[in-house]
């Protein structure tokens, strides 16, 4: 029988700008809820809009504007 993988709810709370999507998509990352390639890809692509430090943020921050801004748009 297969390793089970254990399933919990997570709530992130802080003030804006205090990084809860960039810790948030970090923890998915080292959780492996997403790869090495992805985050390569959002880090070279961060790094072209001087905004190399988000690439974990983008793990969350799907919008275009969101990306440009740097800030969360829409509620999770």
């Amino acid at each position: 029988m297969g390793k089970e993988k254990i399933h919990i709810n997570i709530v992130v709370i802080g003030h804006v700008d205090s990084g809860k999507s960039t810790t948030t998509g970090h923890l998915i990352y080292k959780c492996g809820g997403i790869d090495k390639r992805t985050i390569e890809k959002f880090e070279k692509e961060a790094a072209e809009m001087g905004k190399g430090s988000f690439k974990y943020a983008w793990v969350l921050d799907k919008l275009k504007a969101e990306r440009e801004r740097g800030i969360t748009t829409k509620a999770k």
